[in-house]
């Protein structure tokens, strides 16, 4: 059996991948990032112009389980930037800078907000159409949860959300 079908599945708890095996082994291994997902606007704040800012305070998140993602980011994940409404496309990836502060736009209530820098455009921006017609990317948060604007992505999803857009 080879060590990549011998894969059954990966849970991330605290800084360490769980992978179990179909023998009932299991590995501890220290995760170096872990991976997101943020949705914009395209008409609020285009990947074109988040590319010409070349940075990006991720502020006015008002959702409690989005924050606590905000919260969970660390400097050096990797974030799929996703044009909801009008657009509906995976563009691009950016990569955390700056972790979690509080929200400066917030006037009440304990929020968050985290930089983001442009890391990488897709060769092809991948459309809510082909994530839901993928087997692997049909039950990803974006797709069952689709009002939320900041969600955790396992590393295989992103991979192959990535790989759909012509990158590696």
């Amino acid at each position: 059996m080879t060590a990549q079908a011998d894969r059954v599945s990966y849970r991330f708890l605290a800084g360490t991948r769980l992978l179990a095996s179909r023998v009932g082994r299991v590995h501890v291994r220290p995760m170096a990032k872990q991976c997101w997902l943020v949705k914009q606007e395209p008409e609020a704040y285009s990947w074109a112009t988040f590319v010409k800012d070349g940075r990006a305070a991720w502020t006015g998140v008002r959702n409690f389980q989005a924050r606590n993602s905000l919260r969970l980011m660390k400097a050096g994940d990797l974030v799929l930037y996703y044009h909801s409404v009008s657009e509906k496309q995976v563009v691009g990836i950016a990569r955390v800078e700056r972790e979690a502060y509080p929200d400066p736009t917030a006037n009440e209530g304990d929020w968050s907000a985290v930089d983001l820098v442009p890391y990488q455009a897709l060769g092809a921006a991948v459309t809510l159409e082909q994530l839901k017609a993928d087997p692997m990317t049909r039950d990803m948060p974006l797709i069952r949860q689709s009002r939320l604007s900041v969600m955790g992505l396992t590393a295989e999803i992103f991979g192959k959300v990535v790989a759909m857009g012509g990158c590696r």
